[in-house]
C-alpha cells in the first residue's frame, strides 16, 4: 500500500472562507476527508500536513515517509526556489494541484517554480484535482510496478 503525502501550504488552512469565489466554499478538513475516501477506494494511505512556514513545508519532505506525494504549495509555487529543491531533493513523485488556474490570474503568479518537475500539474478543478491527482499517482504506481516487472 502506497502512502501519498498531501503537503498543503500557506493560508489553505483558510479555505472555506477565504474568497470563495476563486477558491470554492469546501474547507480543508473536508477536502482532505474527500481525499481520504479516495484515496481508501484506490487501496492508498495518505498522510496531510498543511503549514504557513516555507521551512516547515520542507522539514516535512524531509521526512521522506511517504511513496508519492500531492503539492498545493499556495503561494510559495511562485516564490520557492527552496521547496522546489526539497522536492527534487527527497526523490519522491509528485502532482502539484491548485484549486484555482494561476496561469489566468494576476500576472506574477505566471511564474511556477513547481510545475517542470512535477509529474503533473492540475489547475483550476477546484477539490476535484486533488482527486485527479491521486487517480494519476495510482495509474504512475501501477506504470512503474509494470515496467519492473
Amino acid at each position: 500500500m502506497s502512502t501519498i503525502l498531501v503537503l498543503q501550504g500557506p493560508n489553505l488552512n483558510l479555505l472555506g472562507g477565504r474568497e470563495p469565489e476563486i477558491y470554492g466554499h469546501e474547507t480543508l478538513d473536508e477536502i482532505h476527508g474527500m481525499i481520504e475516501g479516495r484515496a481508501t477506494e484506490l487501496g492508498m494511505r495518505v498522510r496531510f500536513f498543511q503549514s504557513n512556514h516555507e521551512g516547515a513545508l520542507i522539514d516535512r519532505l524531509h521526512e521522506r515517509d511517504f511513496d508519492f506525494a500531492i503539492v498545493n504549495a499556495g503561494g510559495l509555487t511562485h516564490t520557492s526556489v527552496a521547496l522546489r529543491d526539497a522536492l527534487l531533493a527527497v526523490q519522491r513523485p509528485f502532482v502539484e494541484v491548485h484549486l484555482s488556474d494561476p496561469g489566468r490570474r494576476e500576472p506574477f503568479r505566471q511564474v511556477n517554480y513547481l510545475r517542470d518537475v512535477a509529474l503533473e500539474s492540475i489547475v483550476g478543478l477546484g477539490p476535484r484535482g486533488y482527486l485527479l491527482a491521486l487517480e494519476a499517482l495510482a495509474r504512475h504506481e501501477v506504470e512503474g510496478a509494470d515496467r519492473r516487472g
